[in-house]
């Protein structure tokens, strides 16, 4: 078991990257604000990306989807359901996020940079083969090395303020802790260790984690801005650094990982009335 939960964080680690947004102040922004907002920056694909996810369930259990046949397929589309999600994203930004911080990320994405920002982040948001995006992204990476390009550290420095205050790694093991459990108590899995052991054990991968997480995270970068000057990338790391942008970026990582988290438990549960399909 603890192997198979080393192994299962890694799919997961590509979809907790590349997020957009957050902010907290007086007067919460009312609905259709909200939903302007949403779809200028791009967030509201983001949302939708989210269902992805679901592939990396059955890998976490142990378990071969294919063997539920149409149900899986189903089930996911029931539960990872996007007016749903979208939905909930939208009820808590009307209670947190502030017109000043709502105004300032649309004011910058709404530019022409901004809207081809959000162009291709929503391509990479919905393009669902992950390891062809890695495997490019690796090879430009490698390229900008071997050239002492200084994109590089621009990179990592966009990747930087998307996440300042470091919440992925915590946020990826969140989501795996509260599935495993959750699984665990429908009957799902037969899981050996408790919450505080299962914690823990994550916790003590944290190392490996965290550099895989990174590097997965330079990677989808590279791939996903591979057309943008060295100017633009920097235009945008700046951006980003502002300090309303980064209200808008931890308020929609929370409530981006806090949905997929919820999401997966609902799976959980639900993956348990489920029977493999048989051949006729």
């Amino acid at each position: 078991m603890k192997n198979r939960v080393e192994r299962s964080v890694f799919p997961l680690l590509a979809l907790l990257v590349a997020l957009v947004l957050v902010p907290v102040s007086s007067a919460a922004a009312n609905r259709d604000r909200i939903e302007a907002f949403l779809n200028t920056t791009g967030f509201d694909v983001a949302l939708e990306s989210i269902a992805l996810a679901s592939g990396s369930a059955p890998e976490m259990l142990g378990i071969d989807p294919d063997g539920f046949g149409s149900d899986w397929t189903r089930l996911t589309e029931e539960v990872f359901d996007t007016q749903l999600m979208h939905e909930t994203a939208v009820s808590i930004l009307e209670e947190t996020l502030s017109d000043e911080a709502l105004a300032h990320a649309v004011e910058f994405y709404a530019s022409d940079l901004g809207q081809r920002l959000v162009e291709v982040e929503n391509a990479a948001h919905l393009n669902d083969d992950e390891e062809a995006k890695q495997q490019e992204g690796q090879e430009i990476v490698a390229g900008l090395v071997q050239d002492g390009s200084p994109r590089v550290e621009q990179l990592k420095r966009m990747n930087n303020a998307i996440d300042a205050s470091g919440t992925s790694l915590r946020a990826l093991q969140e989501i795996q802790l509260r599935f495993l459990l959750a699984a665990s108590a429908s009957g799902v899995i037969d899981l050996q260790l408790d919450a505080d052991e299962l914690r823990l054990m994550l916790r003590q991968n944290e190392a490996g984690m965290r550099q895989a997480l990174q590097l997965s995270a330079l990677a989808g970068a590279a791939y996903t801005y591979q057309d943008f000057s060295d100017e633009e990338v920097e235009a945008y790391a700046e951006a980003l650094e502002q300090p309303l942008m980064q209200e808008v970026y931890e308020l929609l990582n929370a409530i981006q990982y806090e949905i997929m988290a919820m999401r997966f438990e609902v799976l959980a549960v639900r993956m348990a009335d489920l029977h493999p399909a048989q051949d006729i």
